[in-house]
């Protein structure tokens, strides 16, 4: 490291030179100067009875310590149809991780272990997903084939995934744009992680093998904005037909990020439409960070094929500067196991102000190298320290620093405090321009991380690598895996070709909902307000809306009101007693015509309904104190309101005479007499001077 580099001024000069500006602050002009490309795969489980290709009951889970056996797996790669290795499959084979499986007996069987070849496919999931496919626009295939998708990371014991493509070539329309959708596959779900610590990875099988549709687009989102938009109606589309599963883990989003100069990223597992703007706005700009890093390391070394790192294992005498390093962070003492690891330096030739360089907020090209060592070394973070500590303190763009585990990024704590690099180098025999890190480990993952190390460097000198990235709340990713490539897909020879008749498809036709896009644009004729159309389509109560509007003659405009503004407000303030079913809107506005009630008085019902679901609606009107009053009983209180207010107030002001009787009133009127028209009752007693006579 020469004496004029400053690794804290290179991360910012770095971002400067990447030219990052936070979300907020960006507009279609950054992400068209960046090239930025984005499509969709999205997941959404199905709301079937049983499991898509045996008969266990899906959408039952139970407790990781709920389990009845235990089954361990180690996972193989297998040579394609064309007799080549898939690099995920390599790369998940060289973490040699022993996968465990919680096995229950009530969800799970003999399918699920790969013990029993397939039943057939479930017909409840293939007709809800030819639904969803006639939604989206797509051609339905004429025989559905039901083909093996590899999967290597254990998340399904088979080692494969069975799916099989329902329609293919459809759209969706956005705000101000058509997005294209390649197809729409009907597929069975993995199995739930609950643990991946070093070697050891557990996973639960209660959610394997349900029912779910994968909706994947074109990359026609040129805004992150767009992605959201888009991502929020394939989710509004599915929920229309009533029959996929909602709550946490029943959808979720792949995003594919690419920029000009860059590649296809998948950034796997977004658990939420709302983290998409953040994610793929910071995914561009590594992109554009890792273009680069590429530029710089291609200009200093002439022929990248002969780059080489070397490493020494850190000799006794240096060791105590490390452990008492460590034992500076004790935070991080339980991570590091000082007696059993080996430590080792690492010298990057030509490396000097790479570890530092910016990538995304928070994070630097170290990251890169260190998520690997996790992910396929499986040396837990952290991991390594390195010659070019940084301190950003908190992302200025985010709440919080986390990593994988929610906590903060643990390398960046160690890089904070200052390591004496000057021995290293010389153990190294390092360059002036050459970058040095240290990382620790078990004697039988060393080599691996060496390997890790190299191949990650070399691959700096080629800019955007095709990998699958974990999403991070705080908007940041981290490497998960290699991208799959088209080798990892085969047929499935267990499993023969279902012919999708034409009469099945128009008889499903039959009893489609409406498109999104229609009831947007009713919701505006009926003059609903806009801000409550992302609850009404989130909650597929559109249909409600409409059937309370044809049932009862009741203006859309109030329903909508009530539940997108006051059913919703109530949700975020009230824990109701037992589990709220919306059709209990529909029979609340039975009860007021049945009652002759004015509707009014459902504002005052509804959050005593909401709370305790189950109560009868003459106890409800109880609670709330109804009275039933004619409108003369009512009317004839406002000479003596007049007379009161007169002696309380020193107001001279008909309107806040007004007000203050309407104040009174209103509790006797709710549900007997409409507000509008008490309010005339009013205004015209007191402007007249009289009575309300």
């Amino acid at each position: 490291m020469t004496e004029q580099f400053d690794p804290e001024q290179n991360y910012e000069q770095s971002r400067q030179r990447v030219g990052y500006v936070p979300r907020k602050e960006a507009n279609s002009k950054t992400y068209g100067d960046l090239g930025f490309k984005c499509g969709l795969e999205i997941h959404q489980q199905l709301k079937t009875e049983k499991k898509l290709f045996c008969r266990c009951p899906a959408g039952i889970y139970h407790h990781p310590a709920d389990f009845s056996a235990e089954v361990i797996r180690h996972m193989r790669p297998t040579l394609s149809e064309l007799g080549e290795y898939d690099g995920t499959a390599l790369m998940e084979f060289k973490t040699r991780k022993n996968i465990t499986y919680r096995i229950n007996n009530r969800t799970s069987c003999t399918y699920e272990i790969d013990d029993t070849p397939p039943f057939s496919l479930n017909k409840e999931a293939l007709d809800i997903a030819i639904e969803i496919a006639l939604l989206l626009k797509t051609n339905i295939v004429g025989e559905l084939h039901i083909t093996r998708k590899q999967y290597l990371d254990g998340s399904i014991p088979t080692g494969f995934q069975r799916t099989a493509i329902v329609g293919i070539e459809g759209e969706i329309p956005l705000k101000d744009k058509t997005v294209r959708i390649i197809q729409l596959s009907v597929e069975e779900e993995a199995c739930r992680e609950v643990d991946d610590v070093g070697h050891e990875r557990i996973y639960t099988t209660d959610r394997l093998g349900m029912p779910l549709v994968e909706t994947v687009t074109y990359p026609d989102m040129l805004t992150p904005d767009e992605a959201a938009e888009a991502g929020n109606y394939i989710r509004f589309l599915t929920r229309s037909t009533g029959n996929v599963r909602t709550g946490i883990g029943a959808a979720r989003e792949d995003v594919n990020v690419s920029i000009t100069g860059g590649t296809r990223v998948e950034l796997k597992g977004v658990a939420h439409i709302k983290w998409i703007p953040e994610i793929t706005h910071n995914e561009g700009f590594r992109q554009k960070a890792l273009l680069e890093i590429k530029d710089i390391l291609n200009s200093r070394v002439p022929d990248p094929a002969k780059w080489k790192i070397t490493h020494k294992k850190i000799p006794t005498s240096l060791m105590p500067q490390l452990l008492d390093f460590i034992k500076q962070n004790p935070e991080h003492q339980k991570n590091v196991d000082t007696d059993r690891y080996q430590w080792v330096a690492v010298n990057l030739p030509q490396f000097e102000g790479i570890l530092s360089f910016f990538t995304q907020p928070g994070k630097s090209f170290s990251n890169e190298l260190s998520d690997r060592l996790k992910v396929i070394a499986c040396i837990e973070k952290p991991n390594m320290v390195h010659s070019e500590p940084w301190n950003t303190g908190a992302n200025p763009h985010t709440d919080k620093e986390i990593n994988t585990t929610g906590g903060p990024d643990l390398n960046r704590n160690l890089n904070r405090n200052k390591v004496d690099f000057a021995p290293i180098k010389k153990l190294l025999k390092s360059g002036g321009n050459d970058a040095q890190l240290i990382f620790w480990g078990s004697e039988e993952d060393i080599a691996t991380a060496l390997e890790t190390i190299e191949e990650r460097c070399q691959l700096a000198f080629k800019g955007v690598l095709n990998e699958t990235r974990k999403a991070l709340p705080n908007g940041t990713t981290i490497f998960e895996r290699v991208l799959p490539g088209p080798d990892r897909m085969y047929p499935d020879t267990d499993s023969a070709p279902i012919p999708i008749e034409e009469h099945q498809i128009q008889t499903i036709r039959k009893g489609m909902p409406q498109e999104v896009s229609n009831c947007v644009k009713q919701m505006k004729e009926w003059k609903i307000p806009e801000d409550t159309y992302f609850y009404i389509l989130r909650r597929n109560l559109f249909p409600l809306i409409e059937t309370i509007a044809n049932d009862f003659n009741q203006p859309p405009r109030f329903t909508g009101t009530l539940i997108g503004h006051h059913l919703k407000y109530l949700e975020g303030q009230i824990t109701p007693s037992s589990p709220f079913d919306y059709n209990r809107i529909y029979q609340l506005f039975d009860f007021i015509i049945r009652k002759k009630l004015k509707r009014g008085i459902l504002k005052e019902m509804l959050p005593v309904v909401y709370q305790y679901p189950n109560m009868d609606f003459d106890s409800i009107l109880t609670t709330i104190e109804y009275q039933p009053l004619s409108q003369e009983e009512i009317l004839e209180h406002i000479p003596v309101l007049k007379e009161k207010f007169k002696e309380i107030s020193n107001s001279n002001h008909q309107s806040a005479m007004v007000l203050w009787v309407m104040g009174q009133l209103r509790p006797l009127a709710l549900g007997n007499m409409d507000l509008k028209e008490l309010r005339e009752q009013v205004e015209t007693a007191v402007n007249n001077g009289g009575n309300n006579e």
